[in-house]
């Protein structure tokens, strides 16, 4: 029953292979469990409702990705997003948090009717192939530099930004994993990103790295104090339209990116070469972002590590199925999956980028107008440490050089839009200050 009703036999899969790529998503998205409760609480939201809410959030809309979208990606509070919420809206823009949420709430209702319009879907299907492949290539650099920041070989530096750190016990450790995630690969071995995850773990615990939990399980499960809180009736001002359109905007490339990545890696590609399903994964998306917004979290949008658990065989529905069960009952075992500490897990990040890289590839290096916008898409989203960044800058460059050679005919309608769509979510934080000079000048 299980394998007909996700195609594992169509989809050349199986239930041990789905299983060990959902478990693999599972770890190397965890981390989410304590990032977000972190990041949100900043703005004086219940930390113990926030870990709780983004377990249920993750699950249950990774749940409906598996099983409605028959997709193997995993849904949850976005990096980016979530510090977006807090750290611009509440904390900068002294917007209180309820209220943020109403925000969210909208950000994820107009792209949801953007979706049924079949306008999302249209913006993905104008962006070029070439293009395409470059954002893969990007977020795959981004990643890589997020896993080794993880892992400590690369950290801050006040001179140059970045440097390389310090051989610790702990980066060791991770690179013993990293080591074995090669070798297992080499030998074409699956499971080696899930295996080399769980042999940093012991190796941690065998030196006395890992702290035993205070207790196994937690049924202390409360929500209620940032669920349904939301304000929409107050995030319906005009002064708010910039910051629901820039969440709008962030949500909207970040998915679109990730999951033209992803569903590239994972094989579901029509002979069109068009992502099967990306209505219903979009809406879904959309969806989930609403649902968040409600149960009090910030935009829920899909995980680029969702590539970890597609590289180690995940192929259809039945990966993120598992994946979902496990983000739920997470919630129980908080104390357990915060024993697996962030730097074994930083290793299969470093592989999914890796492995993502091979996209370059298909990109025309010897066509200029090809070339120059992929490297931007590409460079742009890793050192912004921003998909929707990348994707802004190098959708522009594209259709700028496509005009100064003569050739706007070449670009799609659609892809002007996007391109307009670019320029606003860079500017917009600068149109209230052209405003404010026109009214003095005035």
């Amino acid at each position: 029953m299980v394998n007909k009703f996700f195609g594992l036999a169509e989809k050349q899969t199986n239930i041990k292979t789905e299983f060990i790529a959902g478990a693999t998503t599972f770890l190397t998205m965890a981390y989410i469990i304590f990032v977000n409760p972190a990041i949100l609480s900043t703005t004086g939201m219940d930390k113990q409702a926030l870990i709780a809410t983004t377990c249920i959030v993750s699950g249950i809309s990774t749940l409906a990705v598996g099983i409605f979208g028959q997709a193997p990606i995993a849904m949850a509070p976005g990096m980016g997003l979530n510090a977006f919420f807090a750290y611009t809206l509440v904390l900068t823009h002294k917007v209180n948090w309820e209220t943020a949420l109403g925000i969210v709430f909208l950000g994820g209702l107009f792209f949801f009717i953007l979706t049924i319009l079949g306008l999302r879907k249209k913006l993905v299907e104008a962006i070029p192939s070439g293009l395409i492949s470059a954002i893969a290539v990007g977020i795959g650099l981004f990643i890589t530099f997020i896993g080794l920041v993880k892992l400590g070989v690369v950290v801050h530096n006040e001179a140059t930004l970045v440097a390389a750190g310090h051989l610790t016990t702990t980066v060791l450790i991770g690179l013993c994993g990293l080591i074995v995630m090669v070798f297992l690969e080499i030998r074409k071995i699956k499971g080696s990103l899930l295996i080399g995850i769980a042999l940093s773990t012991v190796l941690a615990g065998l030196l006395g790295y890992l702290q035993k939990p205070s207790q196994l399980v937690s049924f202390d499960i409360n929500i209620m104090a940032v669920a349904f809180r939301l304000d929409i009736l107050a995030a319906l001002k005009w002064s708010l339209f910039g910051s629901i359109f820039s969440l709008m905007f962030m949500n909207m490339f970040d998915s679109i990116g990730t999951l033209v990545a992803c569903c590239n890696e994972a094989k579901m590609i029509d002979k069109d070469n068009k992502i099967q399903g990306l209505d219903r994964l979009l809406a879904i998306d959309a969806l989930s972002t609403m649902f968040g917004a409600v149960f009090g979290t910030s935009t829920t949008t899909s995980y680029i590590e969702s590539a970890a658990g597609i590289e180690e065989g995940g192929r259809s529905g039945l990966t993120a199925v598992v994946t979902g069960i496990l983000l739920m009952l997470a919630v129980l075992f908080v104390p357990v999956v915060g024993i697996v500490p962030e730097y074994a897990t930083a290793p299969a990040l470093i592989m999914v980028g890796l492995f993502m890289m091979k996209e370059v590839r298909k990109i025309d290096f010897g066509n200029m107008e090809e070339a120059f916008p992929s490297f931007i898409i590409m460079v742009m989203i890793a050192l912004s440490y921003s998909i929707s960044t990348g994707l802004a800058f190098g959708f522009l460059s594209f259709t700028l050089i496509k005009l100064i050679a003569g050739k706007a005919r070449e670009v799609r309608p659609t892809m002007w839009l996007i391109a307009v769509l670019s320029l606003l979510f860079l500017t917009i934080d600068k149109l209230a200050n052209v405003v404010e000079y026109f009214k003095v000048t005035n």
